[in-house]
């Protein structure tokens, strides 16, 4: 019963700076992206609704760094807690061993781990392609019709319009200049100009009426006349007391229409269906090479004369290829050259493309290889840096936000760093796809392992007064004796 307690007390002590942790990174990095693409949003009229679905699903991208960190920092400060207040020491005294105190938070982060496997799986390729499409559908999208004073406005497809003075409060205008270019062939042939008018959109928000009035119109007519260049130009001018001009505005209107285009995408696919993808690219990846082989052949077995429409010939070797072509007169031979010349090209053109397509398919298996190691990767990374920030906190003996957040800050940026160029150089074809995906996880491991022996032994990670005392012994040692 008393362990039952201990561990209660610790999964209860560790959960709470775990969920404030993950909230605080994945806010930080939410940031991060929102500064990013702060210029596509602004001024776009989205709504909450768009812009918090566009938040929610960038966060579950995101949780692939915010997880890890979270564990990390929550591990250091849970254990600092427990060891600077003696309570760890306590439990130790009790004959509890330092795996005994962890097992209920190893098991913890385990189940962990299981959660981050199967959201990796399942919710993040929907998420990715949700983001992916919303994002696309939000930078396509063109800015919210707000007039300037003085200046075009050119958001309408085949139309700029300005306005002298624009009241937003009443939506009335002053001095209204429109240039009609629907018809791009002809250019601005069509232009209005008014005294006053008054903007309102329907309620749709698809059309934009502009009710013009005390205005005039000018059109501009090409007539093509005979032995005339350029064509003869007149212009008609009109004169209106009230207008009203309907101007299609869904070119404006916010489209999310583009989930189909990234549904083969990697980063959209489970592991299950990376698996079937890699088979089929590498049976692709098998055709083509094999073709490729035989292209190779058949290029190295072409003679330096082919047959053209008048020579007809069996030549397969260079004495009777010399013999024949002095058989030839010189627009034969030249004939010759030239078939041979064009099939040789024709070949040379078929290897290339070939290559070219071979490397495509290669690069492609590798991004399918590292997405699918990725569901995996962000797995074994929660429990790796539990085994790293568990024994350190206990070791350093300090809790709170203060160190413990240093340090796990610390090694998250290194851990980070390996991860990402373990993945460029995956990516770039210098290491496996396996490799590169867990190089960071291979240089940390050894330090987990090293920080847990040293905690197991009640060790100090850097023990000074040892160090200090090997130091003057050499210092007394290398002294001389003064005789």
């Amino acid at each position: 019963m008393l362990f039952s307690r201990t561990s209660l007390l610790l999964i209860k002590t560790y959960t709470g700076p775990f969920i404030i942790s993950f909230l605080v990174a994945l806010f930080l990095f939410e940031m991060q992206f929102v500064w990013l693409y702060l210029d596509d949003l602004m001024g776009k009229d989205l709504g909450s609704l768009v812009i918090g679905q566009l938040l929610t699903y960038r966060s579950a991208g995101l949780v692939s760094m915010a997880l890890p960190l979270a564990v990390l920092m929550s591990s250091i400060m849970t254990m600092g807690t427990l060891s600077e207040n003696n309570e760890l020491t306590a439990m130790k005294c009790a004959g509890a061993s330092l795996f005994r105190i962890l097992r209920p938070l190893i098991v913890f982060s385990i189940l962990l781990s299981f959660g981050a496997f199967f959201f990796a799986n399942n919710a993040w390729p929907v998420a990715n392609l949700k983001f992916r499409s919303l994002l696309k559908s939000i930078t396509e999208q063109k800015p919210t019709m707000l007039l300037e004073d003085n200046v075009f406005y050119n958001g309408i497809e085949g139309y700029s319009i300005r306005a002298g003075k624009n009241h937003i409060e009443s939506s009335e205008l002053e001095d209204v200049l429109i240039y009609d270019h629907t018809d791009k062939a002809k250019g601005n042939r069509t232009v209005i100009r008014a005294r006053q008018g008054k903007m309102e959109q329907t309620t749709d928000n698809r059309y934009l009426v502009l009710t013009l009035s005390d205005g005039n119109t000018y059109n501009e007519n090409s007539e093509k006349q005979k032995g005339k260049k350029p064509p003869h130009l007149s212009m008609t001018k009109g004169s209106f007391d009230r207008m009203v001009l309907r101007l299609d505005m869904s070119s404006l209107l916010f489209k999310n229409d583009n989930e189909d285009v990234y549904k083969s995408s990697y980063e959209m696919m489970t592991v299950s269906q990376l698996n079937r993808a890699v088979d089929s690219l590498q049976q692709h990846l098998d055709t083509v090479r094999t073709g490729l082989a035989e292209s190779g052949q058949k290029f190295l077995k072409i003679p330096s004369l082919q047959k053209s429409d008048e020579i007809k010939t069996g030549v397969d070797s260079a004495k009777q290829v010399t013999w024949f072509l002095d058989e030839l007169s010189a627009a034969q031979q030249a004939k010759a050259f030239e078939a041979a010349k064009k099939k040789t090209k024709r070949s040379g053109d078929l290897l290339e493309n070939r290559s070219t397509e071979v490397e495509h398919l290669e690069k492609s298996i590798g991004r399918h290889k590292i997405e699918w190691h990725r569901k995996f990767f962000i797995a074994v990374a929660c429990i790796v840096l539990f085994f790293i920030g568990a024994p350190l906190g206990a070791i350093i003996r300090k809790g709170g936000l203060g160190l413990p957040t240093m340090m796990a800050l610390g090694l998250f940026i290194i851990f980070q760093l390996w991860t990402m160029a373990g993945e460029k150089m995956a990516k770039s074809g210098l290491l496996e796809p396996w490799i590169g995906m867990w190089l960071s996880t291979a240089v940390f491991l050894p330090l987990g392992v090293y920080l847990t022996w040293k905690a197991a032994q009640d060790r100090t990670l850097f023990n000074t007064d040892s160090y200090l005392a090997r130091l003057k012994r050499r210092m007394r040692l290398k002294k001389p004796v003064v005789s």
